[in-house]
């Protein structure tokens, strides 16, 4: 077994960080985002959790250099059509983002790459155990607790086009990018923006085979456990206008090979659990 000590932000930490409230920015000519921005309170009917989130929008568009003025600056702009690759780094921890909880560091992501701050979200995540072993003799690794301190809720608003994310990272050992093979699809499938529960996806990698042999070496790996580096979402955009993000200082336990819910603490308040 592997084993390091990290601290983790508790919850109550991570609500104190912006006080009470986050308020998305957005183009004030967008009437989706500008219907959703709303705080705090109880929500009806979206399948969000009520009370303090932080939001992020990620936002397509075909301008090479958006508007960035006005607003907090929680939201990041992608290309429309493309991929943009939305680094993570982790708050209080990565030299690059040494302040605490979410912050967006790069907004402009038409140019390929956009930054975002977090923290990390599994409440063990190098602690590494083998679980099993491939047939050429090599382990099968499992990583983390699968429990986690804060949760994210994700819907597609607008509509028209496809989006696809994935948690990504880079292999330490020969600085090849590899990839969960869960990801998240936003489209309008998920109209009327009803938010789903996406931790397992956006906050983990699973079924990884890092030395591309054909063989699961980690069934899951946590966001910035130390089996990798150089976290990044994998934004691949067919013509997805906004993709809406609330983190929440709730609990959720993922899965061991796949990226379902098991149980969360976090109190939904509409109907699409």
């Amino acid at each position: 077994m592997v084993k390091h000590t990290r601290v983790l932000l508790s919850v109550a930490a991570l609500a104190a960080i912006s006080g009470c409230s986050n308020e998305a920015t957005t183009p004030v000519a967008n009437s989706d985002l500008a219907v959703s921005n709303a705080v705090g309170g109880t929500n009806t009917g979206n399948g969000a959790p009520s009370g303090w989130h932080y939001t992020l929008n990620i936002i397509g568009t075909s301008e090479k250099n958006p508007n960035m003025t006005g607003g907090n600056g929680s939201r990041i702009f992608v290309k429309l059509d493309g991929t943009t690759k939305i680094m993570l780094c982790e708050s209080g921890e990565d030299t690059n983002c040494p302040d605490a909880g979410f912050n967006v560091i790069d907004a402009n992501g038409t140019d390929g790459t956009a930054t975002f701050s977090l923290p990390a979200a599994d409440t063990d995540p190098n602690n590494c155990v083998q679980t099993g072993t491939n047939t050429d003799g090599s382990p099968i690794i499992i990583c983390g607790s699968g429990i986690t301190t804060y949760s994210v809720f994700v819907r597609a608003l607008g509509s028209g086009g496809s989006a696809t994310m994935t948690l990504c990272g880079t292999d330490p050992s020969d600085g090849i990018d590899v990839c969960s093979n869960a990801s998240l699809t936003l489209d309008d499938d998920s109209k009327p923006g009803k938010f789903s529960n996406q931790t397992g996806t956006l906050l983990y990698l699973y079924g990884v085979d890092i030395d591309n042999d054909g063989d699961i070496d980690y069934r899951r790996i946590p966001l910035f456990s130390d089996v990798l580096e150089g976290y990044f979402w994998n934004y691949d955009n067919s013509g997805r206008r906004i993709a809406q993000l609330r983190f929440y200082p709730c609990s959720s336990t993922v899965g061991t090979d796949t990226p379902e819910i098991i149980s969360s603490a976090c109190e939904l308040t509409g109907n699409g659990r």
